[in-house]
């Protein structure tokens, strides 16, 4: 059997994950290797006992390989190892790269100028704006933009690129037959429908998310990019430990500021505080990486089209309006600062909304959208 085979077929038995398919490998030196060792051989191998031993012994029979073959075709998936070119080369260098990957979609040579971008689930309309802005512009400027496919500001970070008409690479940590969250299967379809770049797990197909995928996931968006940007992240969070995860995989951090007394910013300003690149926008990350390029070449800095202002505003709107930004504002402040009463500040916040300039967030805070 072909290693590119075994390795298929190591990764559909059942209670055989990445960390025991590494092991294995550690043990005989090839995953077609380990599938034709025998029982007491297997036995011998860290973490595996008699009972898995048995099943791993019979997995040339147990596992359908030409059903499976057939269905990554019908999905249109391919299964790439280390060996082969498209492998992204940034992950060979990593500490436990991942010995094989389920692509749907095209990774190109150009990726290999990736960002990742990390950030809290339950995020803020200042975390999705910042990721908005910064995504855009990286995307416009030639950088792809990497991601778990998360809510919140993993999904923006995707859409803000292919909206820029960029590249995004999203890294699932469930099998690319089972899309996690389900709300983005129109994500993944759009990402490989526009050409725009590719979905990849290392799971089986249709494997269901769980604790121990997403930090094996979070290995592979840091270490396929040349720096990670964390927009929005609490002290204690997933995209913390990424970040940690990327600094020993010896990729720049980057970290948006936010608001200080704001919880979901903690995360940032603590990376900050430990050496983090401060970024407040995207030529902080651009103006890093463009040492990286070949002399005489240089990142594309055309920033996004501007915003047209609103145009026939009357007076009491557009001075309401001119008061609100990005960040969260309570009716009464937007009072205090524009001193008109309180009966026409609401008034003119809700047409302000209807004209979608604005948007109205829980506990009556107040945005500026365009």
């Amino acid at each position: 059997m072909i290693e590119r085979a075994a390795l298929l077929t190591l990764t559909h038995v059942p209670k055989v994950g990445p960390v025991t398919v590494r092991r294995l490998i550690d043990h005989f030196g090839t995953a077609a290797a380990a599938l034709d060792a025998s029982v007491a051989e297997l036995s011998q191998v860290k973490g595996i006992g008699s009972s898995l031993a048995s099943i791993l012994a019979g997995a040339r029979n147990s596992v359908d390989l030409k059903a499976i073959t057939a269905q990554m075709k019908d999905m249109g998936l391919r299964y790439i190892i280390p060996t082969d070119d498209e492998y992204p080369a940034a992950l060979r260098e990593i500490y436990d790269p991942p010995f094989g990957l389920f692509i749907r979609g095209e990774i190109k040579p150009s990726d290999a100028h990736g960002i990742a971008v990390v950030g809290s689930r339950r995020c803020t309309h200042y975390g999705l704006n910042a990721t908005k802005n910064l995504c855009g512009q990286m995307a416009r400027a030639g950088l792809t933009v990497l991601s778990g496919f998360a809510r919140g500001i993993d999904t923006a970070a995707h859409k803000a690129a292919i909206d820029a008409g960029g590249r995004t690479i999203a890294v699932l940590g469930s099998g690319l037959g089972n899309i996690y969250p389900p709300e983005n299967k129109a994500l993944a379809d759009r990402i490989i429908a526009e050409g725009k770049g590719a979905i990849l797990s290392e799971f089986p197909i249709h494997m269901s998310p769980n604790k121990q995928s997403f930090p094996l996931r979070n290995r592979i968006v840091s270490g396929m990019s040349k720096g990670i940007l964390v927009v929005e992240a609490p002290a204690w969070s997933g995209a913390m430990i990424t970040a940690n995860l990327a600094a020993d995989q010896g990729r720049t951090v980057y970290a948006v500021p936010g608001p200080i007394d704001h919880p979901s910013s903690a995360g940032c300003h603590k990376l900050i505080k430990d050496g983090a690149t401060l970024a407040s926008s995207a030529d902080d990350i651009l103006d890093d990486l463009e040492m990286l390029l070949p002399p005489g070449q240089e990142f594309d800095r055309g920033d996004l089209p501007a915003a047209a202002p609103p145009k026939d505003l009357p007076a009491d709107a557009a001075k309401i309006y001119a008061v609100l930004d990005s960040l969260e504002q309570q009716v009464d402040d937007i009072i205090e600062k524009t001193k008109l009463p309180a009966s026409i500040v609401t008034t003119e916040l809700m047409r302000l909304e209807m004209l979608r300039l604005t948007k109205q967030l829980p506990g009556r805070r107040f945005v500026k959208l365009v």
